[in-house]
């Protein structure tokens, strides 16, 4: 392996894991502001691990509503808000408007998750909107590009749905979670920080109990 490849690994793993961690941080926050959301994904977890000490993507495949769940937390907390710029290869005209040659052009991603021309009720956490719908995230779907599109989409984009799918499933399967004595779930705050990942601002606190399973 040369310099170069090495190089790019490094890129992409090293940019799969802040965006990732974001991601799992964003969809806690989420399921405990949404707790009838948190008590369905960890019922599915755990009737489909059935007591099981570790599990594989076989298992992951069929967690249908925690995938929905994360491409909800995808649509709200985009791992990227805003897409690396793009340079126009040839003068465009968009919707009247036109674009010159060599502009670079940066996509708003969070803004398209948020329009409702897309979806309903779009600043609610609703991962049910997606279980008879066919937007993805792997490029298919113009209106939800949290990886970006075309040949140039992101090329860690397996390593990082593997990096939430896992560590989420395994949050939701060896631990029962709550908040803190006094504080409700509708008083967790939304606000970002200043970021490329676009991080929560303030840090999730949370009381964890191991969960014991019942060995089959």
């Amino acid at each position: 392996m040369n310099i170069v490849t090495c190089s790019k690994m490094k890129d992409i793993f090293g940019a799969g894991v802040d965006t990732s961690s974001t991601t799992i941080n964003w969809a806690m926050v989420e399921m405990m502001k949404n707790p009838s959301v948190f008590s369905k994904a960890q019922a599915e977890v755990r009737k489909i691990l059935r007591g099981k000490e570790t599990f594989g993507e076989i298992d992951v495949e069929e967690f249908k509503y925690l995938k929905m769940v994360i491409k909800e937390t995808f649509r709200l907390h985009p791992p990227l808000p805003l897409l690396l710029p793009r340079e126009c290869k040839e003068e465009t005209d968009l919707n009247g408007y036109i674009i010159p040659l060599k502009t670079k052009v940066v996509v708003n991603v969070w803004a398209m998750g948020r329009d409702p021309k897309y979806c309903d009720d779009v600043e609610s956490f609703k991962p049910e909107r997606f279980e008879h719908n066919s937007m993805d995230y792997i490029g298919n779907s113009y209106e939800y590009i949290p990886f970006g599109i075309g040949r140039r989409i992101c090329p860690g984009i397996s390593f990082g749905l593997a990096n939430v799918y896992f560590p989420l499933a395994q949050l939701l399967y060896h631990f029962d979670w709550k908040l803190p004595t006094g504080i409700n779930p509708s008083e967790l705050d939304l606000i970002e920080a200043a970021g490329a990942a676009c991080a929560r601002k303030n840090d999730l606190h949370l009381i964890a109990t191991p969960y014991q399973h019942c060995h089959e």
